[in-house]
C-alpha cells in the first residue's frame, strides 16, 4: 500500500471541476486511492476554506473523495521549520513558514507521494518525496 497526501491545487482541481485539470486531478487522485489511502492534513483543508462560505459547504465538496485526515506530525512541523531556514538562506523573502513547507514535510516524514500540480517548493526543499504532478507520474 503507498498512501498519497493531495496537495489544495489537486483538490481545487476536481471540486471546482477545473476546465483545464479536472480530468488529470481526478484520474491521478483516483490512482492514488487506487494504490492506498489520500491523506488531507489540516494545512490543506485550511488552504481549501478560503473558497467556501461554510464548514458545511467545504464537507460537501469534500464527499464525493475518500480523503483519510491525517494531523500534521510534529515532527514533520520541525522539518518544516527547516526547509523554511533554508529557504530564507537562499534569499526567500516571505517572513513565516509557507505552507508548502508543511505540507511537504508531512509527506516526507510519512512516506507519502505527494499529488500536486506545484513541483517548486517541494522538488527543492524536500529531495526524497515522490511527487507526481504533470510530467511525472507513477
Amino acid at each position: 500500500m503507498i498512501d498519497t497526501l493531495a496537495d489544495t491545487s489537486i483538490i481545487l482541481d476536481v471540486v471546482e471541476a477545473d476546465q483545464t485539470w479536472f480530468e488529470w486531478s481526478s484520474q491521478q487522485l483516483a490512482a492514488a486511492a487506487d494504490r492506498g489511502k489520500i491523506i488531507l492534513n489540516q494545512i490543506v483543508y485550511a488552504e481549501l476554506a478560503v473558497g467556501f462560505s461554510s464548514l458545511a459547504d467545504l464537507e460537501a465538496a469534500l464527499a464525493p473523495w475518500p480523503f483519510e485526515r491525517e494531523s500534521l506530525p510534529f515532527d514533520a512541523a520541525f522539518l518544516a521549520g527547516f526547509a523554511y531556514l533554508e529557504y530564507r538562506r537562499r534569499g526567500g523573502a516571505k517572513t513565516s513558514p509557507l505552507p508548502d513547507f508543511f505540507i511537504g514535510a508531512h509527506a516526507a516524514v510519512q512516506g507519502y507521494k505527494l499529488l500536486t500540480r506545484d513541483r517548486g517548493y517541494y522538488a527543492s526543499y524536500f529531495p526524497t518525496i515522490d511527487i507526481v504532478s504533470p510530467g511525472k507520474q507513477p
